[in-house]
């Protein structure tokens, strides 16, 4: 199976870009099934809810499925790292999360800021019935 594209999002520093977001991911990400839909859309809201509420824009998601994996990424204008956190009552769950659902995670930093990603593996997924197995939102 072909690498497909990327799938690219550039968003606001609102965070009801987060609703924006899920619905995007989740037209691109149909024909997962139901189980990594939800583990896939989790990885997507933590990076980017970690991105709004953590650091500057500009702001970026990306998708890509490649070698029987989803690779997300967020980018975002800050150099300060993603570190993750103590839990407690204000949060610091959001990379924790991500951990438990991915294969792997990690960032890095470039002159205008970093790039936080995040790999889940599609290998054993089955498609939902009905749906394409290559479904994208460019067609």
């Amino acid at each position: 199976m072909a690498d497909e594209p990327v799938e690219v999002l550039v968003i606001s520093a609102e965070l009801t870009e987060l609703a924006r977001v899920r619905w995007w991911a989740r037209g691109l990400l149909a024909d997962l099934s139901e189980d990594l839909l939800v583990d896939a859309l989790s990885v997507i809201d933590e990076l980017t809810s970690n991105a709004l509420r953590h650091s500057g824009g500009p702001y970026r998601v990306s998708l890509r499925r490649t070698g029987g994996r989803l690779r997300v990424e967020v980018a975002d204008g800050s150099t300060e790292p993603a570190v993750p956190r103590e839990p407690d009552r204000d949060g610091g769950r959001g990379l924790l999360l991500v951990a438990a659902y991915s294969l792997d995670w990690g960032q890095w930093t470039h002159e205008d800021g970093k790039i936080v990603w995040a790999e889940l593996d599609l290998s054993a997924a089955s498609p939902v019935p009905g749906q394409p197995a290559e479904a994208s939102a460019s067609g």
